[in-house]
């Protein structure tokens, strides 16, 4: 629903370039909005008027007209005058806030639309029906950004992308849990997956630039109906959980990059502990020191090749072969074979995992 400030706005601008005193109340003779002292008007007679069939009426200094939403009476406008001017201007008053009621009431209904929609609250006739009397369109690509941002208690990051994405065509955010917001965003059809990480780069950048706030931002792949929205919504939610316990390094999580990851999160717990048993046995490898962790990091991220990775950590090639070895014999796997490598990887994102879960219990 329209705010009271919209209102006091709209006609304070009026009365500034008309000098014309505006006064709105609502259907039970409460002031909304007002540039004059209206002491002066009778409760009784607004109500009187409200009830009568005239859309107009005049009574003495006071022009009084009514403000219709969907056929019926939702606002009073007096205008404060003797002359033509005053109604001239009590009508342009009327029109200008109508006018907003029917915007901000799109607005909602449009922001109530997807909310309902990201969360599967629609049948599929529904939603095809109330699309078309809102005028979304129902068949384009679109693509859904989950935006977190740390520690922004204000909302500013809510304003901020408005500023940028509300003016857009085919762009729509909104919010249906507090810490997290949702931009719906119509793309081209020949739009590629690096097109969208620019846009996820764009929302990083402004609100750390603008703001100083550190944020992640997740998406979800392209859809091309309007019912496949939820599927994107979805992807995205993953995608910004699965990046906080196996990416945490990454700002920007994409849902067709999580690999492994997707995959663990999707498993049971029970049968994580039990894999992670069958493997190690009581020698799980939960609490391995920093000095281990950023070695086999950057033995992995060096296609396991000895001799680049001792270059990048600044140590010998001896060095690094004994803390290979020191975790051979502590976990007994030889992460210099591929197969070795690959259970100890996995076995590292299931402890994050498994580390995760216990943190929401």
């Amino acid at each position: 629903m329209i705010s009271n400030q919209v209102i006091q706005t709209s006609i304070d601008e009026l009365k500034s370039i008309t000098k014309v005193e505006l006064c709105v109340v609502d259907v039970e003779g409460a002031t909304v909005a007002t540039t004059f002292d209206n002491a002066n008007i009778s409760l009784e007679l607004i109500l009187n008027f409200i009830k009568s069939p005239a859309d107009s009426q005049i009574v003495g200094d006071f022009h009084m007209l009514k403000i219709f939403e969907d056929g019926e009476v939702m606002y009073v406008l007096i205008s404060k005058g003797n002359g033509a001017d005053a109604y001239m201007i009590g009508k342009v008053a009327v029109s200008q806030i109508q006018n907003l009621v029917i915007a901000y009431k799109e607005h909602f209904d449009k922001n109530n639309f997807f909310q309902n929609l990201l969360l599967d609250n629609l049948l599929l006739v529904d939603i095809y029906n109330r699309a078309k009397k809102l005028h979304i369109e129902a068949e384009v690509p679109r693509v859904v950004f989950l935006i977190e941002a740390q520690n922004d208690k204000d909302n500013i990051s809510m304003e901020l992308l408005k500023n940028i994405f509300d003016e857009q065509p085919g762009c729509y955010l909104t919010a249906v849990e507090q810490k997290n917001i949702i931009l719906i965003k119509n793309v081209p059809n020949s739009t590629t997956y690096d097109e969208v990480e620019k846009t996820a780069q764009v929302i990083i950048d402004m609100l750390n630039s603008e703001a100083m706030l550190i944020a992640k931002v997740s998406y979800g792949t392209i859809v091309n109906e309007l019912k496949e929205v939820s599927k994107s919504y979805k992807e995205a939610k993953m995608a910004l959980d699965v990046g906080k316990i196996f990416y945490m390094e990454k700002s920007i999580i994409a849902y067709n990059t999580l690999g492994i990851g997707r995959l663990i999160y999707q498993l049971p717990v029970n049968l994580c502990r039990i894999f992670m048993k069958e493997i190690f046995g009581e020698n799980i490898p939960d609490n391995l020191d920093d000095e281990i962790l950023t070695t086999v990091q950057k033995f992995f991220d060096n296609n396991l090749n000895v001799s680049e990775t001792s270059r990048q950590l600044f140590v010998h090639r001896n060095t690094l072969v004994y803390r290979i070895e020191k975790l051979h014999q502590s976990t007994g796997l030889d992460i210099r074979k591929f197969d070795d490598a690959l259970t100890f990887k996995i076995a590292l994102m299931v402890v994050n995992y498994m580390k995760y879960i216990d943190t929401l219990e």
